[in-house]
This record gives C-alpha cells, sequence and structure tokens, in this order.
C-alpha cells in the first residue's frame, strides 16, 4: 500500500513539471532577453531570407560604388548627418538675416530747382536719361579745367555727402604708392595662401588687400594723403549751396574697423560727390586739382577761367593705378557699363556700403579719349537695388548717350551751341 502510494505521488510529480517546463522556459528566455540589452552584444543567427535580403542589400552597394555601412560607420554617419543638419539650420538661420533699409532707390522730380542756365545740355540730357527715376545724382566734369558741365539733382551733390565706401581705395592706393609701400605688381599676403597685387585688388575691389595697406601706412598718412586729394575740404570754388563732407581728426576705434575699415569702406569718412570728382578729374589729367566751378549764365561760360587748387605729386603713379580702375570696368565690379557702352576704354572704381537703414551706390569715372574731356560720378542712394554696379550701368547709358550724340568728337558746348543739337 505504502508502495502504491509512492509511485502514486511521482506520477504526479512528474505531470506537474512536464505541465509547469513550458511556462519555466518561457520565463527564463524572457528574463534573458532583457538582461542582454546591458550585456554584451549577442551573434544573432538570421534566417535564410534575411540573408538573402542582406547579400542582395550589400550586392547594390557595392554596384553602385560604395560601401556597405557597418552598425558603428552607420551610426557615426547618422551623428554626422544630424550635426550638420543642425550647422545647416543654424547657418540658414544665420543668412537668413537680411539688413533692412527705410530709403527708397526711386524718387521722382529729383531735378527740380535745379540751375541748369550755365550747364552743357547735352551732357546735361545724357545724365537725365541715363538716371531715370532712380534716387540719386550725376555730376559731369571737364577735367581739364575744373568745370561742371552738369550736376543732375544737385540738392543732393551739393549735400554733406555720405561713406564713400569702396570709392575711398583711390585714394589709399596713391597714398601707398606715394609712400612705396606697393607698387601695380607687389602681391599682399591676404591669409593662407592668398596673394593678390594692387591690378586686381582695385579691379575686384578687394577689401582685405586695403585693410593691409592701411594698417602698413597708419592714419596719419592715410589722412595726410585723404586731405591732399582734397577730402575735408569744400571742392567747389564759390559753388552757391555746397556743403562740406567731414574726414574723422583721428582714426575711428578698433571696434568700428579702426583704420583698415577706414582704407576699405571709408568707415568714418563723409565725402561729396564733388569731392570725389575733383580727385577723379586730378587722376584723369594728371594730377592738376581743380576747383570745380558751376557755371550758372552764358557770361559765366564766356568768362570761365580754371583755377588751380594745388598739384598733386601723382603723374608718375597714374600708371600703377590705371591697369585696375580699367579692370575695374572690363572685368571687375564695373563691368556692367560694359553692358551699355564700349567703344572708348572707361576706367573707374565703384563703391557699396550702407549706413542706417540707407545704401549707397557709388561710381567714379572718366573716359580715357584722346583729350579725357569728360570725368563721370554717380551717386545713389536707397535700398537693395542700389548699389556700385547699379551706378556703373548707368554711367554706361550715359557714355552711350555721349557718344550718340558725337561729344567725344565735339567736346563739351555752350548752352545755345547744345541746344541746336536737341
Amino acid at each position: 500500500m505504502f508502495k502504491l502510494r509512492t509511485r502514486y505521488l511521482c506520477l504526479v510529480v512528474m505531470v506537474a513539471g512536464l505541465l509547469l517546463a513550458p511556462a519555466m522556459w518561457a520565463a527564463h528566455v524572457s528574463t534573458h532577453a532583457l538582461n542582454t540589452s546591458k550585456g554584451k552584444s549577442q551573434k544573432v543567427s538570421e534566417s535564410q531570407h534575411t540573408k538573402r535580403r542582406m547579400r542582395h542589400l550589400a550586392s547594390s552597394h557595392s554596384t553602385s560604388g560604395r560601401r556597405p555601412l557597418s552598425a558603428s560607420a552607420g551610426t557615426a554617419r547618422a551623428t554626422l548627418t544630424r550635426t550638420s543638419a543642425t550647422r545647416t539650420s543654424a547657418s540658414s538661420r544665420r543668412h537668413s538675416y537680411h539688413e533692412r533699409f527705410f530709403m527708397s532707390s526711386f524718387a521722382d522730380g529729383i531735378t527740380g530747382g535745379d540751375v541748369t542756365d550755365g550747364e552743357d545740355l547735352v551732357v546735361r540730357q545724357a545724365a537725365i536719361d541715363a538716371l531715370g527715376n532712380m534716387n540719386g545724382t550725376i555730376v559731369a566734369i571737364e577735367p581739364t579745367s575744373g568745370r561742371v558741365l552738369a550736376m543732375v539733382n544737385q540738392k543732393l551733390a551739393l549735400s554733406s555727402g555720405a561713406q564713400p565706401c569702396s570709392t575711398i581705395k583711390l585714394s589709399v592706393a596713391l597714398a601707398a604708392l606715394s609712400e612705396g609701400v606697393v607698387s601695380k605688381e607687389t602681391e599682399v599676403a591676404l591669409g593662407g595662401r592668398s596673394r593678390m597685387n594692387l591690378t586686381t585688388a582695385l579691379a575686384h575691389s578687394n577689401n582685405a588687400y586695403f585693410e593691409a595697406l592701411g594698417r602698413k601706412l597708419g592714419f596719419e598718412k592715410v589722412s595726410y594723403y585723404a586731405h591732399q586729394y582734397g577730402l575735408g575740404e569744400l571742392a567747389g570754388y564759390d559753388i552757391a549751396g555746397e556743403q562740406l563732407g567731414t574726414y574723422p581728426e583721428e582714426v575711428i576705434p578698433e571696434k568700428l574697423g579702426g583704420v583698415g575699415k577706414m582704407c576699405s569702406f571709408g568707415e568714418g569718412v563723409s565725402m561729396t560727390p564733388l569731392q570725389l570728382g575733383a580727385m577723379v578729374s586730378a587722376i584723369a589729367n594728371g594730377g592738376t586739382l581743380y576747383y570745380l566751378q558751376h557755371p550758372t549764365s552764358p557770361d559765366e561760360i564766356a568768362n570761365f577761367q580754371p583755377r588751380i587748387k594745388r598739384q598733386l605729386d601723382i603723374a608718375p603713379l597714374i600708371p600703377e593705378i590705371s591697369d585696375g580702375m580699367a579692370g575695374a570696368v572690363q572685368y571687375g565690379t564695373a563691368r556692367r557699363l560694359g553692358l551699355n557702352f564700349s567703344e572708348e576704354e572707361i576706367l573707374g572704381k565703384t563703391g557699396t556700403c550702407s549706413h542706417a537703414g540707407t545704401r549707397f551706390g557709388w561710381f567714379a569715372s572718366y573716359a580715357n579719349t584722346s583729350s579725357g574731356r569728360v570725368v563721370v560720378v554717380i551717386f545713389l542712394q536707397g535700398g537693395r537695388p542700389t548699389f556700385g554696379p547699379k551706378a556703373a550701368e548707368i554711367a554706361g547709358r550715359m557714355y552711350r548717350n555721349l557718344y550718340d550724340h558725337n561729344f567725344f568728337l565735339a567736346g563739351p558746348l555752350g548752352p545755345a551751341d547744345s541746344a541746336k543739337m536737341q
């Protein structure tokens, strides 16, 4: 009886064990699966289907010339992608900022109030047609006498001026050449392996180059030559309403760029269109800085006498900057001029910058004809459509208008003669 009971108990235990085994096995597997995430990675035996899929993917990567990524490489690539995306997003945020302008680039009625009785009417009409409805002024000068042939929008032309932007580079280039700091072929290191000479720097208006020249010259020399070339003083002789531009008595603070920014952007300087015109006229005529005179009647034209302010010792230096000024028009920042005019060689310099919500566009140039009879200075103010290359484009239209009216053959005319050609 005892043996029978013992056999019965053993049989019950065996049956219970068989019933509990799957649950115990499942519990063991689940626990192991949970624990492996914290332990070493386990080698996984893939199914045949998965193996075939992996071979197919590897084959397609190989065919396209790319190696399949390992798990660690894939993680690194994903991290790099996320980092790049973050940088791109940050970069986009930086570049999405746009300077806001509060002045219009266009205006009507800008010639109202201009005194025109002593102007060359052909030159004046050529300037008006070229300027159109742009908010700006055009001053045309006979460089061999200082006579203002036309001044469109005289209110703006005679104002206290504006930052000269990159047109200041003409003054800095002449100063550096005068001091023997560079010749037109001297290459200046701009950082890294980049080097540039004066011709290329003028043609492309390279800021780093002229900042380097400014630091080499120092403020005292830069200021001295700027005043020699007429900045900081009235350009005209008894021109009613002319206001004075300003040149700082000391270098601007380093936080604003110091002497480097003064020599690349004209930071801290206010220059008038007449001052720029007088300086470019001196370059065009070989070194004579004339007082600019604006005749206001036929009698003043008949009795016109040039007035020399001073002789500049720049005649040997003019060939050194001429290639750069010609290059600006041929292939540099002023190449838009060629869209409208290419019959005569034009030499010039552009300038673009902004201040307090207004953008400035400058272009000063002269026609390199046998007589070199005209200097053209264009100053624009406004918003985004205003910049130096636009001023150069307008100059091209003006030179085209002059050429079509035989100006380069006939030269400046008196009011009676020019009226006959209208």
